[in-house]
C-alpha cells in the first residue's frame, strides 16, 4: 500500500512537471519589439512595444500579443500576425520602449505619393541605385530623417525638401526625397492608400529610361564617327525625365525647357505622356528616344536624344587624350620648323606656339589683329578624301588683342623632312571637319631642325657592339649618314670609328 502511495506520488509530481513545462512553452516569449507600420484588425498604432512569441519565417510574420489596454471587449483574441518587415525585435522590455522612444517622432508619419515612378533610393542620393519604383498615391512609412545630397530642379537650383528612410507596405526600405511627398499623421483607422488606378505599373521600358543618360542625338553621331566636338560636350545637353523631381528638361543648343508635370502615363507601346504638360516621348526600335513638345509660342517640336554607351565625362577624357597623343607626334618629330619664305615655327610641350616671320601670310591667311603665339587645338578631323592625302588638321588659335583668341584652320602632314601646312578657310570646312581644300591653296612647307641634344654620339671610344651598334640602328642614323665618311675597325674590345 505504502509502495502504491508512492508511485501515485511520483506519477502526480510528473505530471504536474509536464503541466508546467507545457504552459512555460505556450507563454514562451522571444522578447519584445516595435511596430512599424499600423496595424488595421486589431487597430494598434506604429510605434507600440508589442511582445513577440513566434517567429515563422515560412509565412513570414511575427505572432506577437495585443496590448490589453487594445483588445476589443467584443474579440477574445490575444494574439495576432505582423509582417517581418513591419517591426523591428529588439529584445528586453526595457530597450524597446528605448527605440520606441527614439522612433516616437514619426511613429505616425506616413507619406502620399504625388507623382507615379517617384523612386526609393539605395542611399540618399539621387543618383544611387533605385530599388522601388512608387505609383501615385501609393502611401510609404516615414522612419526617420537623414543627411543626403541636395536634389537639383530643373531650374539648377535646389530643390525644397529631405531625404527620409521610409518602408513600403510590402517591406521594402530605402531613401525617397520629400519633394514630391505629402506628410500625414495617422493615429488609427484605415490607411488610405490612395492608389490611382490598380493595374500593373510594371513597365520595363519605362524603367530603362529613367536609368539611363539621354544625349542629343547630335552626340551619338560625333561618337559613332569618331569626331568630338569638346565645345559642345561640355555643354552636357540632354533630357531629363525628371522622374525624381516631377520636372522634365530638355536642354539643348537652341532649347532650355521645364515642364513639371503630375504622372507619366502610357499611351501606346513604349511611348508615354507627362500628364499636366504638353510633353510626350517614344523609345523607338533602336532605342532613340523622341521628345515632341510645344514651344512657349506653340510651335511643335520633335527632338531625338541617344543614351550613350559610354559617359560624357568619359568622352571628354578619351578625346582629350586622343588630341594630346596627336600634338605628341607632332612635337616628337621636331619642336622647330623653318621655312625660307614664312619664318620659323617652335612648339612647346603644353601646346602652345610662336610663329615669328610669317609676314608674307598677313592678311590673306592670318589676320592682322593676331599675335605671333597662341595654342594649338587638335579639334578638327578630315574627310576621307582629304584624310588621303594629309595626315590630320588642326586650329592655330593665335592670341589676340585683350585675350582673344583668332582661330585659323590648317591641315598638316608629317614627312621625314619636316611639316607641311595648308590653309584651310571656312569654305572648306563642314563644321570641325575639312572636307575640301581651297580653290587657291596655300601651302607652307617647314623644315625640321633637329634639337641640339639629338643623336649625338661619341666616336672617341669603343662601344659595345650589341647595344650601341642597336641604339644606332634605331635612331636612323644609318639611313641618313653616308658612311663613305667613316673608318671602322672592330676589335676584340668593340668597334672603332673615325672620320675621314
Amino acid at each position: 500500500m505504502q509502495r502504491i502511495r508512492e508511485s501515485k506520488g511520483i506519477f502526480l509530481a510528473l505530471l504536474f512537471f509536464v503541466m508546467l513545462l507545457l504552459f512555460s512553452s505556450c507563454t514562451r516569449t522571444l522578447g519584445y519589439g516595435v511596430l512599424f507600420w499600423s496595424s488595421e484588425d486589431p487597430q494598434i498604432p506604429s510605434g507600440t512595444v508589442l511582445r513577440v512569441y513566434i517567429r515563422s519565417n515560412i509565412n513570414r510574420v511575427w505572432v506577437a500579443g495585443i496590448p490589453r489596454e487594445l483588445r476589443a471587449p467584443e474579440n477574445p483574441m490575444t494574439r495576432f500576425e505582423v509582417p517581418l518587415s513591419h517591426m523591428e525585435l529588439v529584445g528586453s522590455r526595457r530597450r524597446a520602449h528605448e527605440r520606441a522612444a527614439v522612433f516616437a517622432p514619426y511613429a505616425l508619419v506616413y507619406a502620399e505619393t504625388l507623382q507615379d515612378g517617384l523612386p526609393i533610393r539605395e542611399s540618399p542620393d539621387n543618383v544611387s541605385r533605385r530599388v522601388y519604383r512608387l505609383r501615385e498615391g501609393e502611401v510609404v512609412k516615414i522612419l526617420h530623417p537623414v543627411r543626403g545630397q541636395a536634389v537639383i530642379g530643373a531650374a539648377g537650383t535646389p530643390l525644397p525638401g529631405e531625404w527620409f528612410r521610409v518602408l513600403t507596405a510590402d517591406g521594402t526600405a530605402g531613401y525617397c526625397f520629400s519633394y514630391r511627398l505629402r506628410l500625414f499623421e495617422h493615429t488609427g483607422g484605415s490607411l488610405d492608400m490612395a492608389r490611382h488606378g490598380q493595374q500593373d505599373m510594371e513597365d520595363p521600358d519605362l524603367d530603362s529610361i529613367f536609368t539611363r543618360v539621354w544625349s542629343p542625338e547630335s552626340y551619338a553621331v560625333m561618337v559613332n564617327t569618331r569626331r568630338i566636338n569638346l565645345e559642345e560636350f561640355a555643354q552636357r545637353w540632354h533630357f531629363d525625365p525628371g522622374q525624381d523631381t516631377g520636372t522634365a528638361r530638355i536642354r539643348t543648343g537652341d532649347v532650355d525647357l521645364a515642364f513639371p508635370f503630375t504622372q507619366i502615363r502610357a499611351n501606346g507601346t513604349r511611348s508615354w505622356n507627362f500628364e499636366g504638360s504638353t510633353l510626350q516621348m517614344s523609345l523607338r526600335p533602336d532605342n532613340a528616344l523622341t521628345v515632341q513638345f510645344n514651344e512657349p509660342g506653340g510651335i511643335h517640336r520633335t527632338l531625338v536624344f541617344s543614351a550613350l554607351h559610354s559617359s560624357v565625362d568619359n568622352i571628354i577624357h578619351q578625346e582629350t587624350v586622343r588630341r594630346e597623343a596627336l600634338f605628341r607626334n607632332i612635337y616628337q618629330h621636331s619642336a622647330e620648323f623653318t621655312s625660307t619664305n614664312f619664318g620659323t615655327l617652335t612648339l612647346q610641350e603644353d601646346g602652345r606656339f610662336t610663329w615669328t616671320g610669317n609676314m608674307l601670310l598677313v592678311p590673306q591667311v592670318i589676320p592682322v589683329s593676331a599675335m605671333g603665339s597662341g595654342t594649338i587645338d587638335m579639334g578638327l578631323s578630315l574627310s576621307n578624301a582629304m584624310a588621303a592625302h594629309h595626315t590630320g588638321a588642326f586650329t592655330m588659335l593665335f592670341d589676340g588683342i585683350g585675350g582673344a583668341r583668332i582661330p585659323v584652320n590648317f591641315m598638316y602632314t608629317l614627312d621625314p623632312h619636316g611639316l607641311r601646312i595648308e590653309h584651310a578657310p571656312q569654305t572648306s570646312m563642314d563644321g570641325l571637319t575639312v572636307v575640301r581644300r581651297a580653290s587657291s591653296p596655300q601651302v607652307v612647307n617647314f623644315f625640321r631642325v633637329e634639337r641640339p641634344d639629338a643623336n649625338v654620339f661619341d666616336f672617341s671610344s669603343p662601344f659595345d657592339t650589341t647595344d650601341q651598334w642597336d641604339m644606332w640602328d634605331s635612331s636612323g642614323l644609318f639611313d641618313v649618314f653616308d658612311f663613305d665618311l667613316f673608318d671602322f675597325d672592330l676589335t676584340e674590345d668593340g668597334v672603332h670609328g673615325d672620320f675621314f
